[in-house]
């Protein structure tokens, strides 16, 4: 194999004939590039070498699952990837234009250990990427992601004889089937299907469909332009859109889709955007009913409602906060025999009996709808969005901070914040009750207030949220005093958005 450069420039011979590969692609859980500038065809080709010789180094059987996203390059980057694969002497079941759900179920259904979806999830136009697993239903962690990255940056790939490629026609007829089997609404709920002209306009709105919803497609066309934004439920404008739309439509909710179809966001009957942890909290109550003494894992990311609200007591739920991240999320759901695990970012995992492990945002659909369903032929999501212990929280905003600089500033926010408690000087008139690093830091105040700064896996920036059950007021002031410790480090930038 040779040995990937990360110094190659477009429009050159060298470019042509070398693979350009950098580092930073490498990411906690799966990898991401800009290509042409950060990857071109010849290194998604090494990496695909690099994965198949690292299946045969685990001592996987070497038959891999490949999927590729709707935008205008994701087809090229896949057979890129698949020749990497072959060389490897990879079996390859290509199951074509898929969601990354999909790609996880045909794990299952092909009886195949490994999976190489070929996406950029949420990432803006020329993003390219890949989610990889080699034991289902569980993707790459640090650990797999480092050995990989190894392999390939130092030309370590070995050809095999034996490889192959299978076509597999007939997948998402399979999946649809899959989902929507022993699921019927006992009413026509009147749903938008917000799908930002992503892959989930091919599947959700007929998933929907098939279990009896009334279903109203919103930017379902497949559009890799993307024309009105990027198929985001965690960003603003699509919630916003969304909100809009159910107002226009007197629609009963609106679920939108991302880019691969494994995040789901939820905007109510009144068009009030319910981000993703209060969705969970909800169907954390419905589900324990069912299930008394559910375990549940969430992200640091997350409302603090999962250990004070009354019914989630009362029904005996263990609520386990781990780090952000599908790989991480999904693996610790896993390992703890969780019923369920929820992301703030819209990622639901769920176990059997009711899903398979692995993040699927139509899986979660259809548990919102059921669960409105279960709550009454009259009720309305809004009045159980209400029934929640208050509480004020913000989005999740990214402050720009470049990649080589993002784990420091976490780090010294940290100790910042740690010297605070140890000295126990107040904060917003408060004393510190915990701080949690389990990832980034999490700063809790006595009145249940709290802060957390992390690096994002995924982007060159740093993630912020804040909550307060106190008051908005109160949210807000604990937002200020993160912000303005952040704006003593000079790499940090811009925020994408602030509350």
């Amino acid at each position: 194999m040779i040995k990937p450069r990360s110094d190659l420039r477009p429009n050159t011979a060298d470019y042509e004939n070398l693979p350009l590969v950098t580092a930073n692609g490498f990411r906690e859980y799966d990898a991401r590039w800009l290509l042409g500038k950060e990857i071109n065809l010849l290194g998604i080709q090494a990496l695909g070498l690099g994965l198949g010789t690292y299946l045969h180094a685990l001592g996987v059987a070497p038959r891999i699952v490949t999927g590729h996203d709707y935008r205008e390059y994701s087809l090229s980057v896949k057979q890129a990837l698949m020749l990497g694969l072959m060389r490897a002497g990879c079996q390859v079941h290509d199951i074509g234009l898929a969601l990354s759900p999909v790609a996880y179920y045909a794990q299952f259904a092909l009886d195949c250990p490994a999976v190489a979806m070929v996406t950029a999830s949420h990432n803006e136009n020329g993003w390219t990427g890949v989610k990889m697993g080699a034991a289902r239903p569980l993707t790459f962690g640090p650990d797999e992601i480092n050995a990989l990255k190894k392999i390939v940056l130092e030309g370590l790939g070995q050809e095999r004889p034996g490889g192959s490629c299978i076509t597999v026609p007939d997948m998402r007829e399979q999946y649809l089937g899959a989902v929507t089997k022993g699921h019927k609404l006992s009413r026509p709920i009147k749903v938008i299907a917000a799908c930002g002209n992503g892959t989930a306009g091919a599947f959700a709105p007929e998933a929907l469909r098939r279990i009896g919803a009334e279903v109203i497609g919103m930017d379902t066309e497949l559009d890799f332009t993307f024309p009105k934004y990027n198929p985001n439920p965690e960003d603003m404008e699509m919630l916003h859109s969304m909100g809009a739309a159910v107002k226009a439509e007197g629609a009963d909710l609106c679920l939108g889709f991302d880019g691969d179809g494994d995040r789901c966001g939820v905007v109510d009957d009144r068009g009030r955007e319910i981000f993703a942890d209060k969705i969970g909290v909800m169907l954390a109550r419905d589900l324990s009913a069912r299930h008394p003494n559910a375990q549940f894992v969430v992200d640091v990311k997350s409302t603090g409602l999962y250990l004070t609200d009354p019914v989630l007591k009362k029904n005996g739920v263990k609520t386990d906060y781990w780090k952000t991240g599908h790989s991480y999320i999904k693996r610790r759901t896993a390992e703890l025999k969780a019923l369920a695990g929820f992301e703030k970012s819209g990622h639901f995992f769920f176990n059997p009996p009711i899903g398979l492990g692995y993040d699927d945002a139509i899986v979660a659909a259809i548990q919102v709808l059921e669960m409105l369903d279960r709550a009454g032929p009259g009720a309305k999501l809004s009045g159980l969005y209400d029934g929640l212990p208050q509480s004020f929280g913000s989005p999740t905003m990214a402050p720009f901070c470049p990649d080589d600089k993002k784990y420091a500033v976490v780090d010294a926010m940290t100790a910042e914040y740690a010297a605070l408690k140890e000295a126990g000087t107040k904060l917003l008139g408060q004393n510190i009750a915990s701080i949690v690093t389990v990832n980034g830091v999490r700063v809790t105040l006595e009145d249940g207030t709290w802060g957390l700064v992390r690096a994002s896996s995924n982007k060159p920036s740093l993630v912020v949220v804040v909550e307060s059950p106190a008051s908005e007021a109160q949210m807000r002031a604990m937002f200020a005093d993160l912000d303005q410790r952040l704006s003593r480090h000079p790499e940090v930038g811009e925020y994408d958005q602030k509350i």
